[in-house]
């Protein structure tokens, strides 16, 4: 399959079916908040190493969680019943993004979260459409995760802990509110054995894509989620 250039002034994506096997569909863009929005809208999201081009990917299976389909193991109930952190949305974005930038991940010698990433996605969290879970232990950061929020889709970018179960609890609590508010599908765009253990699983493309034009019809909930609490 040929890998699409997509323009920096007028960034329009090809069809996702039309990505190679490992996913990857095109390069060059940028990171406007509404070339992003265009992109998660067609199923597509940006991912790439430091001082290399914008890359584009729709990877197929893809991995998802349907709200529904949550599993929570007996070892985090406590953390639940005994309220072992405290939980709150929107309120540091850019400390959570900056958070996961920081976090070593197995087999990666850096981190695809650039300065470049974190601008975009603070501008995006700006407009209304980015959110974080920010989830605290004695008054500190311990943990949290964010995402972009269109229709009744939630789709993960990254998540970080800094004492165990911390991502894990934030996580959970999101899925748990995601629910609460209709939301239909929980995006975890890469295959975990973290995710998996939550219930995530793999979803044809044109499976995910279908239900992502459906969820295309569907009002916005943009806007700090701060009072979802």
């Amino acid at each position: 399959m040929p890998i699409f250039h997509i323009s920096e002034e007028q960034p329009i994506f090809p069809d996702p079916s039309l990505a190679d096997d490992q996913g990857l569909l095109g390069i060059g863009g940028n990171l406007d908040p509404e070339t992003l929005i265009m992109a998660y809208s067609e199923g597509i999201f940006p991912w790439y190493n430091e001082h290399d081009p914008i890359l584009w990917w729709s990877p197929n299976p893809r991995f998802v969680l349907f709200p529904g389909d949550l599993k929570v193991s007996k070892s985090m109930r406590p953390y639940f019943n005994q309220k072992k952190f405290d939980l709150t949305l929107d309120t540091h974005f850019k400390d959570v993004i900056i958070a996961c930038s920081r976090i070593p991940r197995a087999g990666q010698g850096g981190t695809w979260i650039t300065n470049e990433m974190i601008d975009a996605y603070c501008r995006l969290h700006e407009a209304g459409f980015a959110h974080s879970v920010e989830v605290w232990s004695d008054g500190k950061l311990a943990g949290g995760l964010y995402g972009v929020s269109l229709g009744r889709m939630f789709f993960g970018e990254s998540m970080f802990t800094l004492i165990p179960n911390a991502s894990k609890f934030g996580f959970i609590s999101l899925v748990k509110i995601l629910q609460s508010k209709g939301f239909n599908l929980i995006d975890c765009q890469q295959e975990t054995k973290h995710l998996e253990r939550l219930g995530a699983k793999k979803l044809k493309r044109n499976v995910f894509l279908e239900l992502l034009s459906e969820n295309y019809k569907l009002e916005n909930l943009k806007g700090k989620w701060t009072s979802w609490l």
